[in-house]
C-alpha cells in the first residue's frame, strides 16, 4: 500500500493516458463508456467501450463523456475515472490510495470547467489535486526547459481542441485556444463523405480515413481507399472509393483554423522572444500532429522550423506526471 502515489491524467476528449513516475504511461484508451441504461452501470471503459460505438442493443449506450476537451457529463466520467483508476491500480500492482494527482486543462477552459475536472477527479479519493495547462504540460512532456527564459511554442492537436502557447519562465506568455481538432477532421470527412456519395459512415471509418490517406494541405502522391457505409438512397450497404486529394480538401477548413490560430499566438509574442521562435522553432504534439504532411506544411506556412515530439500522443500524460515537482515554480498551475 502507499499513500503519496503520484501520478499525472491526461483527460482528453479522445484518450485518456495516466502516467506513473516509476512505470511510465500505464493507461492509454479511448475516453469513452458503455452504459447499461437499465441498470446504470458501466459495461465497458475504454478500447472495449469504444469497440461497441454504433453495435450496441437498444439498452446499452457508448458515450464519449468529454467534448472538446472539458467534461460534458459529469457522472459519467467519474464513473470512468473510478473504472480507469482500478486498472491504473493493477498495473502498478498495488492499491492506490489517496495520490496526489495532476490534471491537464486545457488553456481556454472556464472556472466552472476547471472545477468539474477537479471534482470527478477528487471524487476517487486523491489526496491532493493540481490543475496544469495543457500547453505547459505538453511542453515539459516533450522535454523542453519550460522553466528557463527562452520561448517555447507548443502546438498541442488533441481530439477536441487545438492550443497554442509561448511558454517562457515557467508560465503562459500568450496563447489561443480553438476547439478544433481530430474529432473535427472526422467529422468534416463524415460530412464529405455524405454530401460526395450520400453514403453514411462511422466515426470509427472516418478515423481510419484520416490515418490511412488524410494529408495536410502539401501535394503528396495520390493514395486511394475502399470504404463501406450504408447508402442514404436506397437504405443498402454500400462500398465507394475514395481518394487522398478529397479528403485533403474535406479538411482544409479545419486546418486552415489551427494555422490561423498559431499564427495568431506568434503575433502576439514579445519582441524579445521573437528570436527564440526563429532559433528553436515550433513543437508539435497531440495526436493531430501524426496527420501526414502537417509537420511540412506548417513549417511552408509560418517561416520557422516545425518539430514534432518525441512522443506526441503521450507528451500531455508525460509532462503531467512530470511536472508534479515544478508545480510551486508553475505560474499557471492551481491547486
Amino acid at each position: 500500500m502507499f499513500s503519496n502515489t503520484e501520478i499525472g491524467i491526461d483527460l482528453g476528449t479522445a484518450n485518456t493516458l495516466i502516467y506513473s513516475k516509476n512505470k511510465g504511461i500505464i493507461f492509454n484508451e479511448p475516453s469513452v463508456v458503455a452504459i447499461d441504461t437499465i441498470t446504470n452501470k458501466v459495461v465497458a471503459v475504454g478500447s472495449a467501450a469504444k469497440e461497441m460505438i454504433g453495435k450496441t442493443p437498444g439498452n446499452i449506450v457508448a458515450i464519449r463523456p468529454l467534448k472538446d476537451g472539458v467534461i460534458a457529463d459529469f457522472d459519467i466520467t467519474s464513473q470512468m475515472l473510478k473504472q480507469i483508476m482500478k486498472v491504473a491500480a493493477k498495473q502498478l500492482g498495488l492499491s492506490i490510495r489517496k495520490p496526489v494527482v495532476v490534471v491537464c486543462t486545457p488553456s481556454g477552459s472556464t472556472t466552472v470547467e476547471r472545477r468539474a475536472i477537479e471534482d470527478a477527479v477528487k471524487n476517487f479519493g486523491a489526496k491532493q489535486v493540481h490543475l496544469i495547462e495543457e500547453t505547459v504540460a505538453a511542453a515539459i512532456g516533450a522535454d523542453l526547459p519550460v522553466d528557463e527564459a527562452t520561448a517555447n511554442v507548443v502546438v498541442d492537436i488533441g481530439g477536441g481542441t487545438t492550443e497554442v502557447a509561448i511558454i517562457s519562465f515557467g508560465g503562459v506568455v500568450s496563447c489561443n485556444s480553438i476547439r478544433i481538432g481530430g474529432d473535427q477532421f472526422d467529422e468534416d470527412i463524415i460530412q464529405h463523405i455524405r454530401k460526395q456519395y450520400n453514403l453514411l459512415i462511422g466515426e470509427r471509418t472516418a478515423e481510419r480515413i484520416k490515418i490511412e490517406i488524410g494529408h495536410a494541405l502539401i501535394q503528396h502522391d495520390h493514395l486511394t481507399m475502399d470504404i463501406r457505409g450504408r447508402d442514404l438512397v436506397s437504405g443498402l450497404p454500400k462500398t465507394v472509393t475514395i481518394h487522398s486529394e478529397e479528403i485533403q480538401e474535406a479538411i482544409r477548413e479545419s486546418l486552415l483554423h489551427i494555422l490561423e490560430a498559431i499564427r495568431a499566438t506568434l503575433e502576439d509574442c514579445p519582441p524579445e522572444l521573437s528570436g527564440d521562435i526563429v532559433d528553436r522553432g515550433v513543437v508539435l504534439t497531440g495526436g493531430g500532429a501524426m496527420l501526414n504532411g502537417i509537420q511540412e506544411w506548417l513549417s511552408q506556412e509560418i517561416v520557422v522550423p516545425v518539430h514534432l515530439a518525441p512522443n506526441p500522443l503521450e507528451s500531455v500524460a508525460i509532462g503531467t506526471g512530470r511536472s508534479v515537482h515544478l508545480i510551486s515554480k508553475l505560474q499557471k498551475a492551481i491547486k
